[in-house]
């Protein structure tokens, strides 16, 4: 599953220096989540790291872009692939 922010989002900057996949950036009024790039930070961390460091929780699993745990170690190992 991808994750997603929320528009109560405060724009901290505290999400997007712990992603990564680079998946969070600024969008025109708040930080955004690219789905193809999330992988809830599996092949990285036990849990995703931006939930764990927004102050306000305003990041949910997006039900647009539902995804197993295999499906998310699939999108990590071929992230990592074209990564090099």
């Amino acid at each position: 599953m991808s994750l997603k922010i929320l528009d109560t989002c405060v724009n901290c900057d505290v999400c997007e220096p712990v992603c990564p996949n680079k998946a969070i950036s600024l969008g025109e009024e708040y930080y955004v989540i690219d789905p193809a790039l999330c992988t809830e930070c599996v092949g990285h961390h036990g849990e995703p790291q931006c939930v764990v460091v927004c102050p306000v929780e305003c990041i949910i699993v997006d039900p647009a872009h539902i995804e197993t745990h295999g499906q998310l170690e699939d999108k990590y190992k071929h992230l990592m692939e074209t990564k090099g």
